[in-house]
C-alpha cells in the first residue's frame, strides 16, 4: 500500500515537491483553527454550537481545492498567456454584475459576492479577476520586456485593463483593490517597466481615488461604497483613544495576549465566542491563543517557506515569462497572509483578507490553490524545454492581434 502510494506521487505529482508538501501541512494544520473558531458561528446560526458541519465543509472547500492544484498544475505553464486573454474580459464583466447586483454579506454595505443558485453557495468575483489579471500582467511585461517603449504605448493594452479591474473592485473592497494594484506595481518593477512610468500611473490613480472619495463624502449614496467604513478603520488604528478601538482589534489583542508561549490548548479559545469573523479574518489571532507564540511563528514559517521557494524558482527560471508569472500568482498569496496576520496583531488596519488555506471560506481557499497550481506548473520539470525563444509569440512585432496570440497559445 505504502509502495502504491509512493507510486502513484511519484508518477503524477510534478511541481516543487517542498512547495507541495508546505500547503498540504498548511491545509491539514487550518483543521485545528477552523474547527475551534466556528463555534460561535455554529451557535449563531443553528443555537447548538455544533461544528461538525463547518468541519466538512471545511474539508469539502480544501477537497476541491486539491483537485483544482492538480488540474492547473498539469497545464504547461505558457497555456495561460492565452486563458489570461480570454478570460480578462469575462472577468471584467463579471466584476460589474457583482458591484451592482451581487450579494450582501453578514450585513456588509459592499456587493462582493456572487450567489450561484444551483450550487446554493457565493463566490468572492474579485479573487477571481486578481489571479487573471495578475496573469495577464506578467504576460505583457513579458512581451515588452526587450523592447524600450513609451508611457503612451502601455496605456491601452497594460493600464487600461489593470485600472478597470481595480476601478471595479475598488468601491466596494479598498483593501482586496489596494493589494491588486500594488502587486502590479510590484510586478512591473520586477519586469523592467520603467519606475518613472509607474510613478506617472501610481499619482494618477491617487487622484481618481481621491476624487471619488470626496464624491462619496460630498454625494452620499450616490455611489456604492464603503468610504465611511475605510475612514473609520484609518481612524480607529491611528488613535490612541481605546474606546475607539473596534471591537474585533480589541478581541484579537485579547487572544494574542493570553495565548503565551503555548497556547491555551487546542479547542480552549476564548475570544472564538467573541470575534465575529474568528474563523477567517481573525483567526491568526485565535491560532495564537490556542498554540501561543509557537504554533503563530509556526504558520509564520511556513509562508515565508513559501516564499523563499517562490524566489528559488523565480532565479532558476530563465525564461522571463516563467519568472514573472511565479512571481504574479506567487506573491500575492504570501502578501496576504502577511496582511492577515498584521492585522491580526494590530500592525495594519482591519482589511478583510483571509489567511490563504487557512482561513474558512471557498472561494479565497480555490483562488489560492489556483495560484498554487500556476507555480507548480513554473516549477515542473517537464516545463524547462520552454524558452523565452519559444514564448515570445511575435515580440519582435510592433502591432500583435490578440486573436493570433491566442490560436497560437491553445
Amino acid at each position: 500500500m505504502k509502495n502504491s502510494l509512493v507510486h502513484f506521487f511519484n508518477n503524477n505529482l510534478s511541481g516543487d515537491r517542498a512547495i507541495w508538501a508546505v500547503v498540504a501541512l498548511l491545509a491539514v494544520f487550518s483543521f485545528i483553527p477552523v474547527y475551534s473558531a466556528s463555534s460561535n458561528l455554529a451557535y449563531l446560526n443553528g443555537g447548538s454550537g455544533n461544528t461538525i458541519s463547518y468541519l466538512i465543509k471545511h474539508f469539502v472547500h480544501l477537497f476541491m481545492g486539491f483537485v483544482i492544484i492538480f488540474a492547473v498544475h498539469k497545464i504547461p505553464y505558457k497555456y495561460f498567456r492565452g486563458i489570461s486573454i480570454l478570460l480578462l474580459p469575462v472577468t471584467i464583466v463579471l466584476l460589474i454584475f457583482t458591484l451592482f447586483k451581487g450579494t450582501t454579506i453578514d450585513g456588509a454595505y459592499a456587493s462582493r459576492w456572487l450567489t450561484i443558485p444551483v450550487f446554493n453557495m457565493s463566490f468572492q468575483t474579485s479573487s477571481l479577476a486578481a489571479i487573471v489579471l495578475m496573469v495577464y500582467v506578467a504576460r505583457y511585461l513579458s512581451k515588452i520586456a526587450t523592447k524600450q517603449v513609451t508611457f503612451k504605448e502601455t496605456i491601452w493594452p497594460l493600464w487600461v485593463p489593470v485600472l478597470t479591474v481595480v476601478g471595479l473592485i475598488f468601491p466596494a473592497n479598498f483593501s482586496t483593490a489596494a493589494i491588486i494594484f500594488s502587486m502590479v506595481l510590484l510586478l512591473a518593477y520586477l519586469g523592467g517597466y520603467p519606475i518613472k512610468y509607474c510613478g506617472y500611473i501610481l499619482g494618477s490613480t491617487v487622484i481618481i481615488a481621491s476624487l471619488f472619495i470626496l464624491t462619496s463624502k460630498a454625494f452620499p449614496g450616490l455611489l456604492p461604497n464603503r468610504v465611511d467604513t475605510w475612514t473609520s478603520r484609518i481612524e480607529s488604528f491611528v488613535s490612541d483613544d481605546e474606546q475607539q478601538e473596534q471591537y474585533q482589534v480589541e478581541k484579537a489583542k485579547i487572544a494574542i495576549a493570553t495565548g503565551g508561549l503555548t497556547g491555551k490548548g487546542v479547542g480552549k479559545s476564548v475570544q472564538r465566542n467573541f470575534l465575529p469573523q474568528s474563523s477567517s479574518d481573525f483567526i491568526y489571532a485565535i491560532i495564537i491563543e490556542e498554540t501561543g507564540l509557537i504554533g503563530g511563528f509556526f504558520v509564520l514559517i511556513l509562508y515565508l517557506f513559501i516564499l523563499l521557494r517562490i524566489a528559488i524558482i523565480f532565479t532558476k527560471r530563465e525564461s522571463i515569462y516563467a519568472k514573472l508569472l511565479i512571481a504574479a500568482v506567487g506573491l500575492p498569496i504570501v502578501f496576504q497572509a502577511f496582511i492577515n496576520i498584521g492585522v491580526a496583531v494590530n500592525l495594519f488596519p482591519v482589511t478583510g483578507q483571509t489567511l490563504p488555506l487557512v482561513s474558512s471560506g471557498g472561494s479565497s481557499i480555490w483562488m489560492t490553490c489556483v495560484g498554487i497550481g500556476i507555480i507548480l506548473s513554473v516549477s515542473s520539470k517537464s516545463n524547462e524545454d520552454y524558452s523565452d525563444k519559444e514564448l515570445k509569440y511575435k515580440e519582435n512585432e510592433e502591432q500583435e492581434n490578440p486573436l493570433d496570440v491566442l490560436s497560437q497559445t491553445l
